[in-house]
């Protein structure tokens, strides 16, 4: 049965502590208050504009994102606990990726296979030997969490590359401030308003050294039709940044520089959004449109700086996965504070093997899937769906890991019916610069589907306001 967050044993229970005056405010509230707020947010999203895109779907690409109004809470110890886990796991990632473009020590004392990395899609030989401002390749982080009790917290999947949803986090706790201000007068709610704000000291920080003037900052999207494309909109005005595409940007004169209605200006840091592969077509796809021409020389040249660096991908990759708890001991000398979720590499014999018998039971993903996509979840599927999938992994074993079905923690959510208890994750965002900065809670993604572990919102997932209750 699953930890529910709210009332700890259950059903009938007492609620647990940091629930204790939110129980009371919505049990105080009619449900038809209760389903008007809600349809008052749904409005403030649709008029905000926070979509996402839906690739290959029949219907309009664009939807509103679901947004449950009941907030998803974390006690003071718990995200202590939490936030230790996070730093030492941010800090560890960043000093392995640093260790495989550099002396690769890590490799030769065989803590992590060598073929694993260096024949890795997502691993970069021009970054060899690149030397990235203070050694950071991953600046901007999200660290996938779930719950299973009490005190059982795993991360279930690290994003080193171009993480995103934080826009969600700070719409989620704005629509709540204004629809629920009396709530935020009875709990000591951590603020995440600040993010944008850490965002661009975060930027500013990485900035090429030797700059006699504040530096430029922009932010890289693919344009409009990008799923994320709301929130580069998002955040660059937040920053107060230019939103740029590739075509607005040119090298010249051994300079990034960006087009203008006044002419060219300099450009020093480029928060990319987009993917590795398409930053240079002189250097990596020569098809790309999306990205500049030469800019991936003057970036090795220190002459501006890519957030998140080219090659940081290797750190997320999910063979890797399986080996974090091997390389934050590595490079931290200590066990990992947070646990990974244990973790089937099919390009292990036994593995392999246990996979292909028990593929019912468990939940199978492509290593370089994501939002949903490519991935089974035995339990809910069909004897056809798991006999397709284990014909694929049979085809190519390197190309994907398992994990077991967690029961994973519910939250209580608004229905038809009244409250009801569905699966979350947690998505904390961290930033990583002159000094780690990590906003208390982070972006929680709930399966509004009963009985569905899958919470992506291309996936039919939702969102909840998370609050970190301060001391």
């Amino acid at each position: 049965m699953a930890f529910d967050e709210m009332r700890g044993g259950g059903k009938g229970k007492r609620p647990r502590e940091p629930y204790r005056a939110v129980n009371a405010w919505v049990e105080g509230q009619p449900g038809a208050e209760l389903r008007r707020k809600s349809a008052h947010a749904e409005q403030m999203f649709r008029r905000t504009g926070i979509t996402f895109a839906v690739y290959g779907a029949e219907e309009a690409s664009e939807r509103l994102i679901p947004f449950d109004i009941i907030p998803r809470i974390i006690g003071a110890p718990e995200w202590r606990r939490l936030a230790a886990g996070i730093e030492q796991r941010v800090r560890a990632l960043n000093a392995f990726m640093y260790d495989i473009y550099h002396r690769q020590e890590i490799l030769r004392a065989g803590r992590v296979p060598t073929d694993l990395v260096i024949q890795n899609a997502a691993f970069i030989p021009e970054m060899m030997g690149a030397e990235p401002p203070r050694g950071i390749y991953s600046h901007i982080m999200g660290i996938d969490i779930v719950r299973t009790g009490e005190n059982e917290f795993f991360v279930l999947e690290d994003n080193t590359r171009t993480p995103s949803g934080v826009s969600y986090m700070l719409e989620n706790r704005e629509t709540m401030m204004h629809m629920c201000p009396d709530l935020f007068s009875t709990n000591r709610v951590a603020p995440v308003e600040r993010y944008p704000e850490d965002l661009r000291a975060t930027l500013e920080s990485v900035a090429p050294a030797n700059l006699d003037r504040e530096p430029t900052i922009v932010v890289l999207t693919p344009g409009l039709h990008n799923a994320a494309y709301f929130e580069h909109s998002f955040l660059a005005d937040r920053m107060g940044v230019e939103l740029v595409e590739g075509q607005d940007l040119v090298v010249t004169g051994g300079r990034l520089m960006m087009k203008t209605t006044q002419g060219l200006q300099q450009v020093d840091v480029v928060y990319r959004r987009i993917d590795d592969d398409f930053l240079d077509p002189l250097v990596f796809n020569p098809t790309s449109v999306l990205g500049v021409p030469g800019l991936f020389d003057l970036y090795r040249a220190g002459r501006v700086t890519i957030v998140n660096a080219p090659g940081a991908g290797i750190a997320d990759d999910k063979s890797i996965y399986s080996y974090v708890p091997e390389i934050i001991e590595f490079y931290t000398g200590r066990p990992p504070i947070l646990q990974n979720v244990h973790t089937y590499n099919c390009r292990r014999a036994d593995d392999l093997a246990y996979v292909l018998e028990n593929m019912a039971d468990l939940v199978v993903k492509e290593v370089h899937g994501s939002g949903g996509y490519g991935m089974l979840v035995g339990p809910t599927s069909t004897k056809a769906q798991v006999e397709l999938f284990q014909a694929k992994v049979k085809a190519d074993p390197g190309r994907y890991i398992a994990q077991p079905t967690l029961a994973l923690s519910t939250c209580p959510v608004l229905t038809d019916e009244g409250l009801s208890p569905r699966h979350v994750d947690l998505r904390p965002f961290v930033l990583l610069g002159d000094r780690m900065r990590l906003t208390p809670g982070g972006l929680t993604r709930v399966a509004l589907t009963k009985g569905s572990l899958v919470v992506n919102s291309s996936q039919g997932g939702g969102t909840k306001d998370t609050w970190v209750l301060e001391e």
